[in-house]
């Protein structure tokens, strides 16, 4: 069985639903809002405002000195990037970016669970206290008309700028993915499931993605 299910979604998609879905159906801890939390409570920041900054663009300052930094655990290898350690000079975004990968690492280390989005499948991909094999990483998709009705159903947009609004958000998540991991954000490579949640409905979707689980 997958230990670790890490769910990466387009907006509208009903990524955060399904992963609480699967959560249930594997009895194990689902993590979202709560990588926010643990964030906000290790760097300092407010979570509304790591919320509203999360996905903005950065330098990337931060990632060029993690690519010679090890994964393994918060607070070891040669820069020291522990849980209250970020550099001061380092952007906000990057700062936001350090403080969830050591949120992500600590969540993970507790058990099997399932996280969704910032960068999970890079992130746990690049912890060696975690084999790939107990990974399962996932990506929901949706055509852009349901997930209209989605998220105006839902998330309240309004309807005469839905579809604006949610290329932007995936515009954003994209260029927050790509910067920090230098992959392509929904690139197939990176993914061992990719699911169009439309198919099958978000009950149906979770539970294949927590069969997959069980038996791979």
């Amino acid at each position: 069985m997958k230990k670790y299910i890490t769910v990466s979604r387009e907006y509208g998609s009903g990524g955060h639903t399904i992963g609480s879905l699967v959560s249930k159906e594997l009895g194990i801890p689902f993590y979202d809002s709560e990588i926010i939390d643990l964030a906000a409570k290790e760097s300092g920041l407010s979570p509304d405002f790591i919320k509203k900054n999360e996905q903005n663009i950065s330098s990337g300052w931060l990632y060029t000195l993690l690519l010679g930094a090890s994964y393994a655990s918060p607070g070891t290898g040669p820069m020291r990037l522990g849980v209250n350690s970020v550099a001061p000079a380092a952007p906000l975004a990057d700062q936001i970016f350090s403080a969830q990968r050591n949120a992500i690492l600590s969540l993970a280390k507790k058990g099997p669970c399932v996280l969704v989005g910032r960068c999970s499948d890079y992130i746990l991909r690049h912890c060696e206290e975690i084999e790939r094999k107990e990974i399962l990483n996932v990506f929901i998709y949706a055509p852009m008309q349901d997930k209209i009705s989605y998220a105006v159903k839902t998330k309240g947009l309004d309807p005469s700028t839905a579809e604006r609004d949610i290329k932007l958000i995936d515009k954003r998540r994209a260029n927050h993915y790509n910067t920090f991991t230098e992959r392509t954000w929904g690139n197939r490579i990176h993914y061992d499931m990719l699911i169009n949640s439309s198919l099958l409905g978000m009950e149906k979707t979770a539970e294949l993605i927590a069969r997959v689980a069980r038996e791979s």
